[in-house]
């Protein structure tokens, strides 16, 4: 299963690789984008390298109690992969339920709460995973893929209001609570 996973995740990172490539060619702006991936994050996109070392990673996991502790490595591990900053998957995962302490997640092990797909197995409406590193695998190849920075959805304004609809949320609160994260972490203060 580790294996398959890191083939999905090194064949998703190859195909945003050659996309950022061919999209570099036709545009100016479309190379920034590309060169971005290789520097640390920064701002609101959610591309880049980790601004977030593992142990920094763990210790705010282990100060929410979350019980997702066991899966820090998969958390930096995957987003290095497709070139998404970990800091990220971890705010969507405070935001979505309390590092997993709350809600839903609790039992989906969906750090993202993703909906049901035909992809995996539902619980309420959301998708189910055996791991909580299955969990932050597929938050990770969705933010990566066509739908999110395929499609040219880099930065937090960008994501959220698809990810998070006005229908169902608090669209601005959102994106204020993810960067807000962010940025304390980055400041090398964890929030609680």
């Amino acid at each position: 299963m580790v294996h398959a996973r890191w083939a999905t995740l090194q064949l998703v990172g190859a195909l945003l690789l050659l996309l950022a490539v061919l999209s570099a060619c036709s545009s100016q702006s479309s190379f920034a984008s590309a060169s971005a991936a290789a520097a640390p994050a920064s701002g609101s996109s959610v591309l880049g390298r980790p601004s977030l070392s593992v142990a920094f990673l763990a210790r705010v996991l282990a100060a929410y109690h979350s019980p997702a502790s066991d899966a820090v490595q998969a958390l930096y591990d995957d987003g290095v992969a497709v070139g998404v900053d970990p800091a990220y998957a971890l705010a969507f995962f405070l935001h979505e339920s309390s590092m997993g302490t709350q809600g839903v997640a609790r039992v989906t092990r969906s750090p993202g709460n993703l909906r049901c797909t035909a992809a995996y197995s539902c619980y309420e409406g959301y998708a189910c995973f055996s791991t909580w590193a299955d969990g932050f695998h597929a938050w990770y190849v969705l933010i990566s893929g066509p739908v999110y920075a395929g499609a040219g959805l880099v930065t937090i304004e960008q994501i959220i209001p698809r990810y998070a609809p006005a229908t169902e949320n608090d669209v601005q609160a959102y994106i204020q609570a993810v960067n807000l994260a962010v940025a304390t972490w980055r400041s090398g203060r964890v929030l609680v």
